[in-house]
């Protein structure tokens, strides 16, 4: 825990003033650098599921992002934007680029850390759940974003019962130790994804509140962060927007980089 702890003042002066700031558009985000490759302390992976919805072609959905599914929403900026956060503001050595992971093969237990999103739409075979839940009592980690209100919450869960049938959801409180692994973070609120900006709304659909959740294996440890009613990735992808606000972007990115450094030390 020292070496989280080392990280200085003026790093987090800059994650909590500068966030929109910090991020420059410089990158063709369809282009795969000469290190996407390279030996990392960490690599960010991305899960890509079946969709239960607009799906075709296997892994469909929406067609977001370049990766043509509901999982690939903001993919692959909101993922390269975070990564450049997590190697100017931690000591953790991020692989610059993202990996894109599925559950067809045990693949996914090279990555101890997966991010989700739209999982309202996704859908598992049996074997895939159990793939999820294996990798997960085993030490992995998954976080999910970007989906909101009463009737998204059902979709999402009628997969994750399939993951976890027996372990309950909780609200996660001020006094989780994932809040205050890098950062103090009782100070959470609602982060809007991009329609902020022409709607002026936080929410979307009846996700009036911010939601932080959690299960936990039988250690106690969290081994899903649920981030219901909020979109961190629209977040993450739209920090070098000088239209979105900067307090948004500096909270989604504080939330995801305390996930990762609970997530890899416990």
């Amino acid at each position: 825990m020292k070496l989280w702890k080392a990280l200085t003042y003026a790093a987090i002066a800059a994650v909590c003033c500068t966030g929109l700031y910090a991020f420059q558009r410089t990158a063709d985000w369809g282009y795969q650098p000469a290190t996407s490759n390279v030996k990392a302390e960490f690599s960010w992976s991305r899960l890509r599921f079946n969709s239960n919805m607009g799906s075709y072609g296997g892994y469909g959905g929406y067609g977001y992002g370049r990766g043509g599914g509901n999982w690939s929403r903001d993919y692959p900026k909101a993922d390269r934007q975070f990564l450049i956060a997590l190697n100017r503001l931690t000591r953790v050595q991020g692989r610059p680029t993202e990996q894109v992971v599925n559950l067809d093969t045990d693949e996914i237990n090279n990555y101890p850390w997966v991010y989700a999103v739209m999982v309202h739409t996704w859908t598992f075979t049996d074997d895939q759940a159990k793939r999820l839940r294996e990798y997960l009592l085993k030490g992995g980690f998954l976080m999910v974003d970007d989906f909101h209100g009463t009737q998204d919450w059902e979709n999402f869960m009628t997969g994750m019962r399939q993951v976890f049938p027996d372990r309950p959801v909780e609200d996660l409180t001020d006094k989780d130790e994932i809040f205050h692994v890098l950062y103090d973070m009782d100070d959470r609120f609602q982060v809007p994804g991009e329609q902020y900006i022409r709607s002026g709304r936080t929410y979307e659909k009846d996700g009036y509140v911010a939601k932080w959740r959690g299960i936990r294996d039988d250690h106690g440890r969290i081994v899903v962060a649920i981030c219901h009613n909020m979109h961190l990735g629209d977040a993450w992808e739209w920090a070098d927007d000088p239209e979105y606000p900067e307090q948004f972007a500096s909270m989604a990115f504080r939330v995801g980089l305390n996930y990762i450094v609970y997530g890899m030390t416990h």
